[in-house]
């Protein structure tokens, strides 16, 4: 048996004597139905104020009648969880396999779903295929016909449908703040991020196109929201038609009760600037890690529950937010089961519902948060 660290049962204690938060709306110790009983599914209290609420969704999940059912009661919207990226589609040279990423886009066109795109451009070597990081551009041109092919394949296959493109995602590194060093740019320089995104300009005129990255209110964050500003005002400057940030708010490394007012007011000047640069804001992958929090499966929901409603509350008072994607709706489907293990081996909670498809105190914060934003 895994020992409860200090930290752990410091965070315990304190949420054991926390009240109870958004308590009808959680069914976590028994059975019941995608969401409590009277209750307004999420994208339409989004819808009442101007936004949109969805999930990531992969294909296998199609096969899932639960997972699909939760899907159909609670999003508007959907993106791929790994289905549009590049390591999917062209996985080896000249081997295009749009199979699982045109089944999520027929599944949501069949059920009157929108769809966001992710990503045109992983801008990390750790995310491309290992055949496109050993190829050897001979020039900045070759680099660039092989990125206009291939975004204006990918992303002219699902014009118009997708309605958003995450065109470069996570290109800032976080230590430094400078552009990632990749194979395409150590071929074409930071006017690489220019040109993708004229190029998905092209392929998708009727998108909204953004720059998508993980920057956020932690510590050790400074270097990394820096240079994602950096990289915005230079994208405007140039005249880039970039219209929004996708902040991908997740929360992995300070924990749901280290969101200050300290934090909260750095974090708010952060999002103040990229306001003032006229950007549309797109709440992208939004989930909470519990990895330093007690085992308690109460004292754990209530700390993410009072969390999100005080993260979102701040993210949706502004009128430039527009989206909110959640990055999967049931905690034993999410990507931080894997993520950052907990020493203890308890499984996570970071989703709006339990492995056993139940919602959750942090399904009725995120309710609450979309009931209090204003209209837009």
């Amino acid at each position: 048996m895994s020992t409860v660290t200090r930290r752990q049962s410091l965070k315990f204690a304190a949420a054991a004597g926390a009240l109870p938060l958004f308590a009808g709306a959680c069914a976590s110790d028994g059975g019941g139905p995608s969401a409590p009983a009277g209750t307004m599914p999420l994208k339409d209290l989004a819808a009442a104020k101007g936004l949109r609420f969805g999930s990531a969704i992969s294909a296998r999940q199609l096969n899932d009648p639960r997972y699909v059912e939760i899907v159909l009661r609670e999003c508007g919207v959907l993106v791929a969880e790994n289905e549009h990226k590049q390591y999917t589609i062209l996985a080896e040279p000249d081997e295009w396999n749009f199979t699982p990423g045109d089944a999520l886009a027929a599944f949501a066109k069949t059920n009157g779903l929108g769809m966001r795109g992710h990503t045109l451009l992983w801008n990390r070597t750790r995310w491309t295929s290992d055949w496109l990081n050993e190829t050897d551009f001979a020039s900045a041109a070759e680099a660039e016909s092989w990125l206009d092919a291939y975004i204006a394949r990918v992303a002219g296959r699902y014009h118009p449908f997708i309605y958003s493109w995450d065109v470069v995602n996570e290109t800032i590194d976080p230590e430094t703040g400078a552009l990632r060093d990749t194979v395409f740019s150590k071929a074409m320089g930071p006017e690489l991020i220019d040109f993708c995104f004229h190029k998905a300009k092209e392929a998708a005129p009727d998108a909204t196109l953004a720059y998508n990255d993980y920057m956020s209110w932690e510590n050790g964050n400074e270097n990394h929201r820096a240079g994602v500003l950096r990289l915005l005002e230079r994208l405007l400057g140039n005249g880039v038609p970039v219209d929004a940030l996708g902040i991908q708010s997740h929360s992995n490394y300070d924990m749901p009760d280290e969101f200050t007012p300290e934090k909260q007011r750095t974090w708010r000047g952060f999002v103040e600037e990229v306001i003032g640069m006229g950007l549309e804001i797109y709440l992208t992958e939004f989930d909470v890690n519990d990895t330093e929090l007690g085992p308690g499966v109460n004292a754990r929901d209530r700390l993410i529950a009072s969390y999100a409603k005080d993260y979102l509350d701040m993210m949706l008072s502004y009128e430039a937010t527009k989206d909110l994607l959640v990055w999967g709706l049931v905690d034993s489907d999410s990507w931080l089961q894997d993520f950052l293990p907990r020493d203890d081996g308890v499984e996570k909670r970071p989703a709006p519902f339990d492995s056993a498809y139940r919602p959750k105190p942090l399904r009725g914060a995120i309710a609450a948060a979309l009931e209090a934003a204003p209209v837009r």
